[in-house]
């Protein structure tokens, strides 16, 4: 019987140089296998630099890798897990002034909003509308994907390397 595998992105959208080997290390860990990256400068943050991720692994491979990047000082990034037979994709989202993020995904990478967090927001609102917008936008990630836009798109073109879980 084959196991079950997924595979994701990891977009480090800006390092500083010192932490780069860092990061690659913390990869490695989680997949089991050396990490070398292709690090470009990021010029949305000049002095930062920037590199992409492609992996195969098992489901909970992306909560990992999202896990030993997590908390560093001006390491902004995202990881995402495509579904898998059984398990949810997911997206994880971090910058050094929000923390991390994470929501489920949908087979076309939409944030998926769970019942009981809408009921949350109504419940939070109590009738005010701003509050229940406040709380949908939490839900979505927005402060996240609103920090992260320009250096997504000052990543278009850049190469991407494709990596397989050991084991």
């Amino acid at each position: 019987m084959s196991a079950v595998m997924t595979r994701g992105l990891l977009f480090v959208h800006s390092a500083p140089s010192a932490l780069c080997p860092h990061v690659e290390w913390a990869i490695g860990s989680v997949v089991d296998k050396r990490t070398d990256l292709d690090w470009t400068a990021q010029p949305a943050a000049p002095g930062m630099f920037r590199a992409e991720l492609s992996w195969m692994g098992a489901p909970g491979t992306g909560a990992q890798l999202a896990s030993a990047l997590r908390g560093w000082a001006h390491l902004r990034y995202e990881v995402t897990e495509e579904p898998s037979p059984g398990v949810d994709g997911a997206r994880w989202s971090h910058t050094p002034e929000l923390g991390i993020f994470h929501g489920m995904t949908d087979v076309h990478g939409n944030i998926v909003v769970s019942e009981d967090r809408i009921r949350y927001a109504y419940e939070a609102g109590a009738g005010d509308p701003a509050v229940v917008y406040h709380e949908l936008s939490l839900a979505l990630g927005e402060a996240w994907d609103e920090e992260l836009e320009p250096f997504r798109h000052a990543a278009e073109g850049a190469p991407v390397r494709w990596l397989h879980q050991v084991g």
